[in-house]
């Protein structure tokens, strides 16, 4: 049996619309200056986790569930007592998403996840570093459907991080909008 390739449909809008309405807005030469998705990287911080470890264990097979890919576990850099934290213990878990895999997230994303979250009227278009990348925050992990509601230890969050090889935030935003992500304010 032979493999067949799957192309996600997020790909091929970037191939079909980014592209072309890239090179006609920022009147660029070759369509291999068009900015493009590098990564997506997502992180949940748990604080509960240093007196319950069980929550970070939990949190780490959720996210596993969301992005397709086992996450690293994150310790704490230094100690801070005022947290009762000590260096070298579990705080968080992070992944980063690459190629197939990050088009398939998005794609997910924005079709089935966002559409979840209830009064949802877009993300900022402010939220960007300087530098075409873009970071939002996500307040709990039931939007993502490959969640059971039953089987959530807690509630948490989660911060997704979108990072392009744009050089502006302009271009940054541009390539998003031509690729559907929702901003507030758009149609």
């Amino acid at each position: 049996m032979a493999k067949q390739k799957t192309i996600s449909t997020l790909k091929e809008q970037y191939g079909s619309k980014a592209i072309p309405e890239m090179l006609k807005s920022f009147g660029y030469k070759n369509k291999m200056q068009v900015p493009k998705l590098e990564k997506v990287i997502l992180n949940v911080g748990m604080g509960e986790a240093i007196s319950n470890s069980k929550l970070l264990d939990a949190a780490v097979n959720e996210l596993a569930l969301i992005s397709g890919q086992k996450p690293v576990i994150r310790k704490a850099k230094k100690s801070i007592a005022g947290f009762k934290l000590r260096q070298g213990v579990a705080v968080g878990c992070s992944v980063t998403l690459r190629r197939k895999r990050m088009f398939e997230f998005l794609d997910r994303l924005f079709h089935a996840s966002l559409p979840r979250i209830r009064d949802f009227r877009g993300f900022s278009p402010k939220s960007f570093d300087g530098h075409g990348n873009y970071a939002l925050g996500i307040k709990e992990q039931l939007i993502f459907p490959e969640i059971n509601y039953d089987e959530v230890a807690a509630i948490h969050g989660m911060d997704i991080v979108i990072v392009t090889s744009a050089n502006t935030d302009e271009e940054g935003r541009a390539l998003l909008k031509c690729l559907g992500f929702p901003f507030r304010g758009d149609k």
